[in-house]
């Protein structure tokens, strides 16, 4: 993909460049904001940093990029973690930003962002991205902060400290000093205090003077002077105001990777000032966000619902069970299902904001492209402030038995006290879910994971070696889901349902399961003394056949479930398990916190 790399002027920004080039991708143009005033350093931002902004001018020259800079107008207007386009806010600065440079190159269809541990960051960089179109790449979320900065001073990222506001940091000591020099000192912090070795707890900020982007020169900063904000005797606030800085430019240039920076780049080297006031636009209504008033209503289709309760959900499938009739279609099917569900939600007291998890299953997987268009058109971030439900799709016989071409279960709380963690970014972290879903839900102790294919994350591709390659890396991707809610597989899994579009061999079944238990057996030590993570027994393993799955992927689906869960759930595909298939994937479903 051809990117545009957001720069902060920060290690991590280029850092994160540098991945993209890695994984493939082309830098075509960078962008920058930066404070209304030029004599300001700082400003009382969460999303960006601006110290040494005066420097960052010059990496356009440095990289033989074109770079797109805009002023901030805005301030934070939105505080709360998810965000809704805001008049005034901040972030509109940066959605103006790159919606300038989409226009004037567009050919650009990613975002790189140097975002590692803050989901106040990563939510609105996603957001602004979701808006504009472009896909999000965040190369350095969740990666553990130590092996990241010995990673960025091995591969040469020159960097100084330009902000220091933590115990163990002194401006006038630490303020201009590079962060190789600086490395066994920031480790040591960490032990003593609990620092993020990357400052991503705001400990300090830096600045790039040098790295193998820097193709055409490197910064060489002449002179600054330390401004103390804060000079407490504890930790001091400072910040270092560069005065004078010039360019050495280099005698060869040398290549980086496989793909060049950018070979024929809009007026490289170039600085275009992006101008212009915020102005919300109400976003045009894409076809299918006025699919859902097109449909029939309820009262016109034969429609079967059927309830399940628990002590804080309750379960409903929905189907059109007519087998004399033909069925008109996917999209009519699914579309009259979906409004009939938002019906009886609704006459029930409850919204799609209720909705924990989605059994989504179709008669066809080719036609899993129309599913989501359909889908997207009732259930909506906007819907669902919290977080899009998580959710599983699954190809099943449906036509066969007169239940038309989809069947739909949703799991719905009778209360919003849940947590949903909606990862769009491309990352090395997990597979993105740049669809209409969630990678997991938490509700009263209960964690409902999405399906996980054995992916590979940052190219999102699937990994080579086989069933057993990739079960292995779908149990990794499994349990980096896992961790972010501070719980695993090893010590949680109650169930493992492997779905299969192909049929397994005995041999392939015991390697596969050996597999599983190694995967269990190796984090048990550490789990047993995690004293956040408590242990369960051994989970059990099931095979569950299916015409075919999400993508076409030759992979496995494990299943995760609450007990209680599972019986319903199971006696569903127990129903409709078809005698042979083709292919197979791994999907795990819940996990018992």
């Amino acid at each position: 993909m051809k990117v545009v790399g957001l720069v902060s002027g920060g290690k991590d920004s280029c850092y994160a460049m540098m991945k993209c080039i890695e994984y493939g991708h082309e830098i075509v143009a960078l962008a920058n904001l930066l404070p209304l005033d030029d004599s300001v350093d700082e400003l009382d931002s969460y999303m960006y940093q601006t110290v040494g902004h005066q420097i960052v001018v010059s990496y356009a020259e440095c990289m033989g990029l074109p770079l797109f800079r805009r002023r901030i107008h805005g301030s934070l207007r939105h505080q709360n973690l998810s965000y809704r386009a805001t008049h005034g806010d901040e972030v509109e600065d940066m959605l103006m930003l790159l919606s300038e440079v989409k226009r004037q190159i567009p050919s650009i269809t990613a975002v790189s962002s140097g975002a590692i541990a803050s989901d106040y960051q990563r939510i609105r960089v996603e957001s602004v991205c979701s808006r504009l179109r472009l896909v999000s790449l965040s190369y350095l979320w969740k990666q553990d902060q130590s092996l990241l900065l010995q990673e960025m001073i091995s591969k040469r990222i020159a960097a100084v400290l330009v902000k220091v506001a933590a115990m163990g940091l002194v401006p006038a000591k630490h303020l201009g000093k590079d962060i190789a020099y600086l490395q066994q000192h920031l480790l040591r912090l960490k032990e003593l205090y609990g620092s993020n070795v990357c400052g991503e707890g705001g400990e300090y900020e830096s600045l790039t003077l040098d790295c193998p982007l820097f193709t055409n020169a490197r910064i060489v900063l002449d002179g600054f002077e330390v401004v103390l904000h804060s000079p407490d005797s504890i930790a001091s606030v400072g910040v270092l105001h560069p005065t004078a800085f010039h360019l050495e430019y280099k005698k060869e240039t040398p290549s980086f990777g496989d793909n060049r920076l950018n070979e024929a780049s809009k007026e490289l080297g170039s600085i275009f000032d992006v101008q212009g006031d915020i102005v919300l636009k109400s976003e045009p209504k894409c076809e299918s966000q006025s699919l859902a008033s097109d449909f029939v209503s309820v009262s016109d289709v034969k429609l079967h619902i059927s309830k399940t309760k628990h002590n804080y959900t309750f379960t409903m499938g929905c189907c059109i069970h007519d087998p004399s009739e033909p069925s008109e279609g996917l999209q009519k099917d699914l579309g009259s299902i979906l409004k009939a569900i938002d019906s009886e939600l609704v006459k029930n007291g409850f919204g799609w904001v209720n909705v924990l998890y989605i059994h989504l299953y179709i008669a066809d997987m080719n036609e899993f492209a129309l599913a989501n268009e359909t889908y997207v058109s009732f259930i909506t971030e906007e819907k669902c402030p919290f977080g899009v439900p998580s959710r599983s799709t699954i190809e099943l016989p449906l036509l066969q038995v007169g239940l038309g071409k989809a069947y739909v279960e949703v799991l719905v709380a009778n209360d919003q006290s849940k947590q949903v963690l909606h990862v769009q970014s491309i990352s090395c972290w997990a597979p993105s879910c740049i669809g209409p879903y969630s990678q997991a839900t938490l509700h009263k102790n209960i964690l409902y994971m999405a399906g996980q294919l054995g992916l590979d994350p940052p190219t999102m591709k699937l990994c080579s070696g086989g069933a057993t390659a990739e079960v292995e890396q779908a149990l990794v991707n499994c349990e980096a889901v896992a961790r972010s809610f501070k719980c695993s597989l090893a010590s949680s899994a109650i169930l493992f349902v492997v779905y299969c579009s192909a049929s397994l061999s005995c041999s392939e079944k015991i390697e596969i399961q050996h597999k599983l238990e190694n995967f269990l057996e190796q984090r048990r030590p550490y789990n047993l003394d995690n004293k956040e993570l408590s242990y369960s027994s051994d989970p059990m393993l099931l095979y569950v056949l299916a015409p075919d799955l999400p993508k076409r992927y030759a992979s496995r689906a494990v299943n995760m479930f609450d007990t209680n869960y599972w019986l319903f759930y199971m006696s569903w595909f127990i129903l409709f398990i078809p005698r042979s298939s083709r292919t197979s994937i791994l999907h795990i479903l819940y996990i018992k916190k």
